[in-house]
């Protein structure tokens, strides 16, 4: 399993929400979660074998930036 950590612009519940289908409809992301207390709206994905360009493209088609975090 990898861990993927980005910094985006998902600010609310309301657009996680809005995320959450496109997200889900992964197979290879097994979970997610957001961290709207920080204050880079951290998305961490836990996949087997996903690429971060995939995420990022997902979360800019959906009109947010998202920029993957080295950890």
């Amino acid at each position: 399993m990898d861990v993927l950590i980005f910094k985006t612009s998902v600010a609310s519940r309301q657009e996680v929400s809005r995320i959450h289908p496109l997200l889900t409809s992964l197979a290879e992301i097994r979970q997610y979660n957001f961290d709207l207390e920080d204050c880079d709206n951290i998305l961490r994905v836990v996949s087997s074998g996903i690429e971060p360009q995939t995420i990022n493209h997902m979360l800019q088609i959906a009109g947010f930036t998202c920029e993957e975090l080295p950890y």
